[in-house]
């Protein structure tokens, strides 16, 4: 089932309550971070929400670099950064864990001569 609600373009809204600043910090060599500051429609800051960090890095496998996204429970970049590691490597394994379950339902339909 579709759950998208086709609209005519002159009726899409930008959601002006939902307003996030993203800054990018890297160290270069590992990854990044994505903080996303919640601010109100003029741009000032929205200090009624807390800010969200997305950890990016990519991993090396067999078949080339792997890129890593997942969300880091943090209340600072200082805090993330610390993070970042942990958040990291859940992601991954949850991607691991998401491919296995996906290869897994594959498997099991499909339908094999003389068994």
């Amino acid at each position: 089932m579709n759950n998208f609600v086709e609209k005519p373009l002159n009726e899409i809204q930008f959601s002006q309550d939902n307003l996030y600043r993203e800054d990018s910090f890297t160290d270069l060599r590992l990854g990044s971070i994505r903080m996303l500051t919640p601010v109100k429609p003029d741009g000032t800051v929205d200090t009624s929400r807390t800010p969200l960090f997305i950890g990016q890095a990519q991993f090396m496998s067999p078949g080339g670099p792997l890129p890593v996204q997942g969300p880091i429970e943090a209340k600072s970049l200082t805090e993330a950064m610390e993070k970042f590691s942990e958040a990291m490597e859940q992601a991954l394994n949850v991607m691991i864990s998401e491919s296995r379950e996906m290869q897994r339902r594959e498997e099991s339909g499909l339908i094999l001569p003389g068994r």
